[in-house]
């Protein structure tokens, strides 16, 4: 690719809310990508992960995605563990203080982090970091240096501390150590680019660019990537909001959660999630809008894809496959789980049993809303005491043979 090429791919996807500082990012880039090429060394770019959580799903991949995209061009790549700032935890898009994490918790969660990621990055080229390396060795001229690049002001006026601030709800001091202590990763690596979510705007561009300032370094390029909405194609993907796609999910339901996104999504989710580069998804998109393509066909063409990143071409096949079996011809898949009913046993005692739903509540409303069948007959009574056996089906995806 040439450097324009390179730029295009490399912001594909990005969002900052606003388009001249879009603009500035992509011609500071530009010009660091032929500076560096005239030295003979690679960008040194990097994206800090605060493990939360020990299990991801697809929004937690588009920064990965990112980092992936400059391994390809030949670029330096470092997947940062937050094992330091996790300590505090990222106030950025929360209400509430976060929890603070022990270092043990976020190693333990970092170790399943970096195994996932490498369903997208190269192993071999990845290099994975600790911040707590340099963080928990800062002493307190450490600190006030870093302090008197900020007034409280910039802080209390950012949108998360605003509402608590005005709600009466408490604003800890420690959560406003959370950009210094980003910023001061970005001084340890002296990086060139860090890649982050939208969420990240401050910490990236105004306290990272500032802080490597005051260090005498050259600031970084922040890359800031759009948020990627969850199955429903418009909230943003959320474990706690059920509307998300684990990474670790079986060829089959992973196919299956990305056919049930609204066509409106599909742009977004080419930009943001597959391999593919800016034609690519130009031409997809053009396809959509002039009706060349039936939606359904392009919404395939991005089940094969997701499930070929994380499993393999074969697996996306097959689950393909299914798909069509099961919903096009209204089959049951050939292989299901399969549960032995118990004397006495109600539907909803079935249903909760064999966890087709997660809760009696939900297992009433499905029955409600006429989405349990029984050897395709629709079940009408949570409290139906089941006679005999079948292939119970919940919804468009769930089944499980009682016998």
């Amino acid at each position: 690719m040439n450097i324009d090429e390179q730029v295009a791919l490399l912001m594909q996807g990005s969002e900052y809310g606003d388009e001249e500082l879009k603009k500035a990012m992509a011609g500071e880039l530009r010009q660091r990508l032929v500076e560096t090429q005239k030295e003979g060394r690679p960008l040194r770019v990097y994206c800090g992960y605060d493990p939360r959580t020990s299990d991801l799903h697809l929004g937690h991949t588009i920064t990965m995605r990112k980092l992936c995209q400059f391994q390809e061009l030949g670029h330096e790549v470092t997947f940062l563990v937050g094992t330091g700032t996790s300590m505090v935890g990222d106030p950025s898009d929360k209400d509430k203080p976060r929890a603070v994490l022990t270092k043990e918790e976020t190693e333990h969660n970092a170790r399943t982090y970096a195994e996932q990621a490498y369903h997208i990055l190269d192993r071999e080229k990845t290099r994975i970091r600790f911040n707590h390396e340099w963080l928990l060795d800062l002493k307190l001229a450490d600190l006030i240096k870093l302090a008197s690049a900020f007034t409280i002001q910039q802080f209390i006026q950012r949108e998360n501390f605003k509402l608590r601030w005005e709600k009466g709800d408490p604003v800890y001091l420690h959560e406003t150590f959370y950009a210094l202590m980003q910023g001061y990763d970005a001084i340890a690596m002296n990086t060139d680019v860090q890649v982050g979510g939208s969420d990240q705007l401050f910490n990236i561009i105004t306290a990272g660019r500032k802080l490597q300032e005051l260090y005498g370094q050259r600031p970084q390029i922040g890359i800031i990537m759009g948020i990627l909405p969850g199955t429903d194609g418009v909230v943003r993907m959320s474990k706690s909001l059920g509307n998300h796609i684990p990474i670790l999910a079986t060829p089959e339901d992973m196919y299956g959660k990305v056919m049930s996104l609204p066509d409106s999504a599909m742009p977004v989710y080419f930009r943001l999630v597959t391999r593919y580069a800016p034609p690519q998804v130009k031409a997809v998109e053009e396809a959509l809008a002039q009706g060349k393509h039936h939606p359904r066909d392009v919404k395939m063409e991005l089940a094969r894809e997701i499930v070929s990143i994380f499993h393999t071409e074969q697996a996306a096949v097959e689950a393909e496959e299914q798909f069509k079996r099961v919903f096009h011809s209204r089959q049951a898949p050939e292989e299901m789980p399969e549960y032995t009913l118990q004397a006495g046993q109600t539907l909803l005692d079935v249903l909760v049993a064999t966890k087709l739903v997660a809760s009696k509540s939900e297992g009433r409303r499905m029955v409600e809303q006429k989405g349990v069948r029984l050897d395709g007959e629709v079940l009408p009574d949570t409290q139906l005491v089941f006679a005999h056996g079948g292939v119970l089906q919940v919804g468009k995806r769930k089944f499980v043979r009682v016998k």
